[in-house]
């Protein structure tokens, strides 16, 4: 870690309002990216950032100097964003179709190759529902296994992997019609 950042991390953990902009200057791109991926919309999103901030505010104290301090943030935004879908949706209530578990995600990964950019996808993904968003978010851009998602969501992995092949399957859609009226 670079001795500036451990200074301005040293500098929030005493509460210095300066340091705390600078933080804030420093992160809120890359933060604020996660809130837009993870919420339906842009109002959803500033609401998760700015509580995610004061939680990365009131915990600073808690980092360790070990391993990087932004992944260390990242997760702070990632928990606030599930935890205010989890209340949001009380439970996650899905009915497995089983024949969408058969498909394979390489199968699904090489059926088409499209250009879409980034603000387009980032549209797609926050009109998913939310339990397609919130597995699609965690599998794809988080890393999560199937297992690890069902153990942090306390649903099945097969759940894990139909929401996933679902979410996938919507967006493809999306991407589809888009491409086909530009054609048109």
């Amino acid at each position: 870690m670079d001795k500036e950042l451990r200074i301005l991390i040293q500098k929030c953990v005493e509460n210095d309002r300066e340091g705390q902009r600078e933080l804030y200057t420093l992160l809120s791109p890359v933060l604020y990216g996660i809130c837009l991926k993870y919420m339906k919309n842009k109002t959803e999103a500033d609401d998760v950032f700015q509580d995610a901030f004061i939680i990365l505010f009131q915990k600073i104290g808690q980092y360790k100097f070990e391993g990087s301090f932004e992944g260390w943030a990242k997760r702070i935004f990632v928990n606030e964003a599930l935890e205010v879908l989890r209340k949001k949706q009380r439970r996650l209530h899905v009915v497995i179709d089983h024949s969408n578990l058969s498909n394979s995600l390489e199968d699904e990964m090489n059926e088409s190759s499209l250009v879409v950019s980034h603000d387009k996808l980032l549209k797609h993904i926050q009109q998913l529902p939310d339990n397609y968003r919130m597995i699609f978010n965690l599998y794809v851009f988080e890393g999560y296994s199937h297992k690890a998602i069902a153990d942090r969501l306390k649903i099945a992995a097969g759940t894990s992997k139909s929401l996933l092949s679902r979410a996938k399957s919507v967006l493809r859609t999306k991407i589809n019609e888009e491409l086909n009226e530009k054609v048109s």
